[in-house]
């Protein structure tokens, strides 16, 4: 095969080698674009994890604050529900001591003033006669309270009844602290909750990009490996049709100085011989040493 013909089969060869070397690195450059891409949204998601987390365990810290609350207003509320509870047992006892003529005096008081509310009720009547069962029914009743009176009035009873009052009075506000503090820390657990599965829903988009961050860096690696292959092909291509190039030119400049030598042989014989020769011819036999 002649250089002419071999340089004829290799240049569409160099010229698609070239094309493909082209094609791939323009998918290589594509692709290294869109990792970049995918990169920046996975460190803008990961960043945004880390601030609702950090969120959520403030809601954590808070919430453990308010349970700490919780558990000591719950030890005092018991406490003093105990206390009450073991008071009102005093006062029950103390109230089985009370004399018991008093203590009959007062239901049969009570019995009355029920029978004359329901008479008041059920019965027509004047108003006079109203007026005056009215009348004895308030009488009646302040003569139960005064009775009432008399059994605590001074006496350890009404101490120990108001002991008992004052610690579940203790116990209900202790318990009332509680449940603000119980409902506070149920909030701030919902808020943490929240924002936890917030920053799962968000973590799990992150490692999607992840992902893609990945797919995308080993299909341009992979680009760039063919574009190299492509362009290591073109440069050996540029090479074998350099030389052949080369080549042809060495031997055409070889073959023009063989010709021009001859030509200038021709030349020097006519000049020896005595013929008249051109200027172009003189310079000629110049160039070529024989002058």
């Amino acid at each position: 095969m002649s250089d002419e013909e071999l340089l004829e089969e290799l240049e569409p060869k160099r010229a698609k080698a070239n094309a493909e070397a082209e094609k791939h690195r323009k998918a290589r450059d594509r692709l290294n674009s869109e990792t970049k891409e995918w990169a920046k949204k996975r460190d803008e998601l990961n960043g945004q994890v880390r601030k609702i987390i950090e969120e959520a365990n403030q809601h954590r810290q808070k919430r453990d604050e308010l349970n700490k609350k919780v558990r000591e207003y719950k030890a005092l509320r018991d406490e003093w529900n105990q206390k009450a509870s073991e008071l009102f047992e005093k006062v029950n006892e103390l109230k089985k001591e009370r004399p018991i003529s008093k203590i009959k005096q007062i239901r049969k008081l009570k019995k009355d003033v029920k029978g004359l509310e329901f008479k008041q009720m059920t019965q027509s009547m004047s108003a006079k006669k109203e007026k005056e069962l009215t009348e004895l029914i308030k009488k009646l009743a302040k003569e139960i309270h005064e009775l009432e009176d008399e059994l605590e009035e001074g006496g350890e009873l009404k101490k120990a009844l108001s002991a008992a009052k004052e610690a579940r009075d203790k116990a209900e506000e202790y318990h009332k602290f509680l449940g603000e503090y119980a409902d506070a820390a149920q909030e701030e657990h919902d808020k943490m909750l929240e924002l936890y599965d917030k920053a799962d829903d968000m973590r799990k988009e992150a490692d999607r990009a992840q992902e893609e961050f990945i797919r995308c860096k080993n299909e341009a690696d992979e680009e760039h490996r063919l574009h190299i292959e492509y362009i290591t092909q073109v440069h050996d291509f540029d090479k074998i049709i350099s030389g052949i190039r080369q080549k042809h030119r060495k031997e055409k400049k070889k073959k023009a100085d063989t010709e021009r030598k001859k030509e200038a042989e021709d030349i020097y014989e006519k000049f020896m011989s005595g013929e008249t020769l051109s200027t172009e011819d003189l310079m000629l036999l110049q160039k070529s040493g024989y002058l």
